[in-house]
């Protein structure tokens, strides 16, 4: 339940940055905003790749496991090419 929260958590920080930078991008042109629009997207970008290792160990570690389209998918596969006795 915990790794829930944290992914939603981060999710909700990338759009808030997304927002962020796309607010700094439309308003004013001078140098300042390019700048706030730069930092607002390495903070987006720094974030995406940490919510993907953060995800990839979790699935290591046996934290995390799938259940959804995927996981069904290789349940079938595997249950069709298992020997019969």
């Amino acid at each position: 339940m915990i790794i829930k929260i944290i992914v939603i958590i981060a999710f909700i920080l990338i759009i808030i940055s997304l927002g962020s930078a796309l607010f700094h991008l439309v308003t004013h042109k001078t140098q300042e905003q390019s700048e706030k629009t730069v930092k607002a997207l390495t903070f987006r970008i720094t974030l995406s790749i940490m919510l993907f290792i953060f995800i990839f160990i979790a699935f290591a570690t046996g934290l995390f496991t799938p259940h959804g389209l995927g996981a069904r998918m290789q349940a079938q596969k595997q249950a069709t090419t298992a020997p019969t006795k």
